[in-house]
């Protein structure tokens, strides 16, 4: 069996021999290269082809951001990203990253005596192995961070057939994301009015060290207050309510419980928790997204809110970075409008304007 060959991009001798031993110490990958700045990876990256990246996000001349738009555009390759900082500038170029086409963000290893390095160290290697396998494409212009896509025929599930269910009074939206969620979920939320009239919860699979910088993120990027959900709380509208980290994010009674009860499909939180849970309090008022991610957490709960009336949208293979949540939706059966990413806040704005919404009644 072939190992993975990964690029480390670390301007860092230090860190970098760490990364060095951390990937020759898994039977799964091997260094094809290591190298100290950007420059010298875009030289020698069309002739190492590794099959994934771990990119250093703070770099010496050109950083990590510039690195990934370059990368993205020249020679497409599975990044991840590495961040020593989870409160500074640092992660928000981390998560600019993300959106120029890096696939996911980890915490960098400090040393072999540094706190939590043996679940870095594991964590970094898992991701490097399972992102090295993501079909990454080339991005138009290494200078936008939009994205470019063409419209898939969808399964036989037709974007342009209109709304088929007027008398729906939605109450509430969860959405759930995975590999490559960041970006997809700026392109939506960023284009939806800052007077949407309902609460949305929201699971996205991240790095628990940078959960905190993600919200600040987002929120300076749509117009809604973005906070980590807290027990107890009644969701109202203008708010995203995002799962806090290693718990699930559940809606009883109209209030947002927090709970540790087990993983579900290998997460806490859980898309598929917070959705069917949903779909149990509001039945044909929820309103469930599922969008770009790896396994097949959150399909369930789409189920669950298309059976009970629901409407429930997925992102399209033709503009996922990974198909696979959506993609278990689809084949479950649970699937309302499977639309690219550019149609799917035009869609939400129409259900939810057609459907009416009587704010603050659960």
């Amino acid at each position: 069996m072939n190992k993975i060959r990964v690029m480390i991009v670390e301007d860092s001798l230090v860190v970098r021999t760490y990364l060095e031993h951390i990937i020759h110490q898994d039977t799964r990958l091997t260094v094809a290269a290591s190298v100290a700045s950007a420059e010298d990876a875009l030289t020698v990256l069309p002739q190492v082809k590794p099959d994934v990246i771990s990119l250093d996000i703070r770099l010496p001349g050109m950083n990590g951001l510039e690195a990934t738009l370059r990368i993205m555009a020249e020679h497409p390759t599975p990044i991840v990203v590495l961040s020593a900082n989870v409160d500074s500038d640092e992660l928000k170029i981390s998560m600019n990253a993300l959106r120029a086409g890096a696939l996911s963000v980890v915490e960098k290893p400090l040393g072999a005596m540094g706190k939590d390095y043996d679940l870095i160290r594991t964590r970094i290697c898992d991701q490097l192995a399972s992102m090295s396998v993501v079909k990454v494409v080339r991005q138009r212009s290494p200078r936008t961070l939009e994205l470019k896509h063409n419209v898939s025929i969808n399964n036989g599930i037709n974007p342009a057939v209109p709304f088929r269910r007027a008398h729906q009074d939605f109450r509430m939206m969860g959405i759930v994301a995975s590999t490559g969620g960041p970006n997809a979920l700026v392109h939506v939320l960023s284009r939806l009015p800052a007077n949407f009239p309902l609460p949305i919860l929201l699971v996205q699979h991240i790095t628990s060290a940078f959960l905190q910088s993600f919200t600040s993120w987002l929120e300076g990027l749509c117009p809604f207050k973005v906070i980590i959900a807290k027990d107890g709380e009644f969701p109202v509208a203008g708010h995203i309510y995002v799962a806090p980290d290693d718990h699930h994010i559940i809606l009883e009674a109209g209030r947002i419980t927090i709970k540790s009860s087990p993983p579900v499909s290998l997460q806490r939180p859980s898309g598929t928790v917070l959705l069917e849970s949903m779909a149990n309090v509001l039945g044909s008022r929820a309103l469930g997204v599922i969008l770009t991610g790896m396994g097949d957490d959150g399909a369930l709960g789409i189920k669950a809110i298309h059976d009970a009336g629901g409407y429930t949208i997925a992102e399209d293979e033709s503009t996922c970075v990974v198909y696979g949540m959506p993609g278990v939706a689809v084949r479950l059966g649970g699937v309302t409008d499977l639309l690219p990413l550019d149609q799917i806040a035009s869609r939400l704005n129409e259900i939810v304007l057609k459907a009416g919404v009587r704010k603050n009644v659960i």
